[in-house]
């Protein structure tokens, strides 16, 4: 129990304000491969090749497998595939390797499969487009003990063509369209009946293997033929009605050619998962390792770094490695949840050999696109989403990609990584200098000209794009400055500048923008989205809450203490879109605050940065754990865009992992000081738990910190140990308020528990 107030919000605490996510789908898949199995909430598997540009020449490729219990060559129950109805529950397995499994209990008989992916020898890629194999095992796991049961159980393997589409909606993100269901060719099983020493095959008709059942089970096979009108390919299994056994099925992404199939099925599946384990237990030197008292939060930290680098490509055309979004929708890349991705969690986790595979592209590329507005014209310090990856240009992708390039440099403090980049860096920054020298563009000169902005596609001088090119701008700057760049003041100057320009030009906007009343009686502005070009429906769009006034606090251009940062807050938390909201409603409503986090997308819940900034734990501590219990499965630990909409993906996980992170251990508060325990929340000091975030990368260097608190509770004990590479920062202890706190110990010296503690700088 903790020894705070009760008050203070938990993980457990957010599950009662957030149902778990519905209708979730995960990927499975090797690191920067091609392809990815997606595993549905029912346990279906979708082997879907071709989901963008560079893999439209896989169409046709693919295969959708569903797996149903049954007695006899006929489905029991069909809805808990075409409806998450809670009856399939799902989890991991511990060990390295991802190995997901889906359970449903029919009839007494609890019939759960688990999926893993393997590439042939258990390697990284090399080309990228390996072949890549789902195994299956499909285990009768526990029958209820009392019920009679039959002697045989078994279950339908059924095979159609993929037919899934997605949206952003709740209650109806996955929608079937059974008239493309049908496989597009006819397959033909070798051997006619399952063979116990050679296993079963399900051929195409150029001998290409569609799946297998592997050798040496006790069970039968039954391919019953498909009628001239008949959309489903039905696989019949039967085998001994008893706990423990199991048939293991090898699903290739796209068919194989038998003697690669041939290999990969004596390989075998423990040798497989053997060679996946041992691959997935590689891990960088420099990696961060988090054990705090909440499981949860441990389980999204550990299956999101998975994820990310499941996420990402190696192209075999180019031989270049980018970051994709998602696993089915968004298999193509946008700018600022990467930034987000590789840099609140992966580089603030350690992973910097992986986020440096990433970013070669954007220096590769750096020059090549045209920024997205009417003003513009080309230069060779543009960055941008790479060509072969991109949807729709936002001008924020530039910022963004400079913030990812400068906090790589800043956490990894890899300083052969930096000298190679910095004239990236610096070309980047020029053109943000060019940007603002644009004259007689109709909005706001001496700041970036109007430009696509999001996915509405409207040319905007936004919020959003000023204050993505600031943050990115000021993260380079603050690294130009490590290195003693002759440059670094002339940037930093600019920047100042930059922002004085648009403070003084959101003022004026403020004072022209339409005034809502508060609950207080007072008439407040109504904070604009943009200095120039916006429409009215800009703000009763959904991005105005999330790619509008609240970000501006992350950007730096204004503080959390402003006037119109106080008014958006106050609009989206009690303002009157709060008569208009409803929830668990499709995000297409007016944008609001709950429990801190963004109705639309939670990854965009930008007022956690101003409770963070003015240290409002409540706050924040609300925001945090909302992330975490509202916006990633419990179940899987994948993260949503929309609530109950696009799953697959990791936006949400990053930004719950980064404000954890800054709870603890903060880097950003203030410049040359690095705070410890500032925000860290109660569930992890309580009696005779331990917290542990070693190797954590800062911008001063990788530090180590473990707290225990005694089995009274009346002392806190603290092991800090800093590894300060450039400079050493002042480092601050925040005291918790925990109750009847009688002392506090820091590496062995002993202080008062109160305030903050400035601890010695040759720690």
């Amino acid at each position: 129990m903790s020894l705070w107030s009760m008050h203070e919000p938990d993980f457990d605490t957010a599950t009662q304000w957030w149902s778990d996510l519905p209708n979730i789908w995960t990927p499975i898949g090797w690191k920067d491969h091609m392809f990815r199995f997606n595993v549905f909430w029912s346990g279906m598997i979708l082997a879907q090749p071709d989901l963008n540009r560079r893999t439209e020449p896989y169409a046709g490729e693919g295969v959708q497998v569903t797996i149903y219990p049954a007695w006899q060559p006929k489905p029991s129950a069909e809805s808990f595939a075409r409806h998450d109805d809670a009856l399939v529950t799902q989890g991991w397995l511990d060990g390295a390797a991802p190995v997901l499994w889906s359970e449903i209990g029919l009839d007494g008989v609890k019939l759960r499969q688990y999926v893993f992916a393997h590439v042939p020898a258990g390697r990284a890629v090399e080309t990228g487009i390996e072949p890549l194999f789902a195994w299956v095992r499909v285990e009768i796991n526990e029958l209820c003990e009392g019920l009679p049961q039959e002697n045989l159980y078994g279950f339908i393997v059924r095979l159609n063509a993929p037919h899934v589409s997605t949206s952003m909606l709740l209650h109806n993100n996955v929608r079937f369209h059974r008239e493309r269901s049908r496989y597009p060719r006819e397959l033909r099983a070798t051997p006619a009946e399952y063979d116990t020493g050679a296993g079963w095959r399900l051929v195409e008709p150029d001998g290409r293997v569609r799946m297998g059942i592997a050798p040496g089970h006790d069970c039968s096979v039954e391919l019953p033929a498909r009628g001239a009108d008949e959309l489903d390919f039905d696989v019949f299994v039967l085998m001994p009605c008893q706990a423990g056994r199991y048939v293991d099925l090898l699903l290739p992404m796209l068919p194989a050619p038998c003697e690669i199939f041939d290999r990969e099925m004596v390989l075998g599946r423990a040798s497989a998962l053997d060679q996946a384990d041992a691959f997935w237990a590689s891990v960088p030197g420099t990696a961060a390792r988090v054990h705090v008292p909440e499981r949860e939060i441990n389980e999204t930290i550990r299956h999101s770094l998975k994820f990310s680098e499941v996420l990402a490509e190696k192209n075999p055309e180019t031989g270049k490695y980018c970051k994709v979004n998602g696993s089915l929708a968004y298999a193509d890349l946008w700018a600022t949840p990467a930034a987000m991705d590789l840099v609140m969690m992966m580089d603030a986790l350690g992973r910097h050999e992986t986020v440096a595979r990433y970013l070669d592209i954007f220096r590769d590329e750096q020059g090549t696109v045209i920024p997205p507005g009417d003003a513009y014209e080309p230069h060779p310090g543009y960055l941008s989403t790479p060509a072969l990856y991109k949807s729709i240009d936002w001008l924020a992708d530039h910022g963004a990609v400079l913030f990812t390039l400068a906090m790589h440099g800043l956490l990894s403090g890899d300083e052969v990584w930096t000298e190679h980049f910095t004239d990236t860096l610096v070309k980047a920054c020029e053109w943000v200098v060019c940007a603002c020298a644009i004259r007689g563009h109709g909005g706001v000169e001496g700041l970036p000209p109007a430009a696509v902005a999001t996915d509405r596609r409207t040319s905007i001088q936004a919020a959003w794009s000023l204050g993505w090119i600031y943050k990115g701008i000021t993260a380079a700057i603050r690294l130009l400055r490590r290195t003693d760049h002759p440059r670094a003041a002339e940037f930093a100057e600019f920047a100042r500048d930059y922002r004085e320009t648009f403070v003084k030009a959101y003022e004026i906007a403020c004072w022209n923008a339409p005034t809502w009343t508060g609950a207080d009686g007072r008439r407040r502005c109504l904070p604009p989205t943009a200095l120039s070009g916006d429409a009215k429906d800009e703000t009763r769009h959904p991005f105005y809450l999330d790619t509008g006034p609240l970000f501006l606090v992350f950007s730096g251009l204004l503080g959390a203490e402003d006037a119109a940062m106080e008014g958006a807050r106050l609009w989206f938390r009690e303002g009157p879109p709060r008569r208009f909201y409803r929830r668990d409603a499709n995000f297409i409503q007016i944008g609001a605050l709950e429990h801190e986090m963004s109705s639309a997308e939670p990854c965009y819940s930008w007022n956690v940065f101003h409770s963070w900034q003015q240290g409002y734990r409540d706050l924040f501590l609300e925001g945090m754990y909302s992330l975490f219990a509202g916006a990633v499965s419990r179940k899987t630990f994948i993260s949503c865009e929309t609530r109950g909409g696009i799953t697959g993906n990791v936006f949400a996980a990053p930004l719950a992992i980064w404000l954890a992170r800054l709870s603890v251990v903060d880097d950003e508060i203030e410049e040359g000081a690095l705070h410890l325990l500032r925000l860290m929340p109660a569930a992890w000091l309580g009696a005779r738990q331990t917290a542990a975030f070693e190797a954590m990368p800062t911008a001063y260097g990788p530090v180590s910190l473990r707290t225990q608190v005694s089995e009274m509770g009346d002392s806190l004990d603290v092991a800090f140990s800093p590894s300060f590479r450039f400079q050493s920062p002042k480092v601050m202890l925040h005291v918790p308020p925990l109750t009847g706190l009688k002392c506090i110990s820091v590496n062995g010296v002993t202080y008062a528990p109160q305030g903050t503690i400035v601890l010695e700088r040759d720690l």
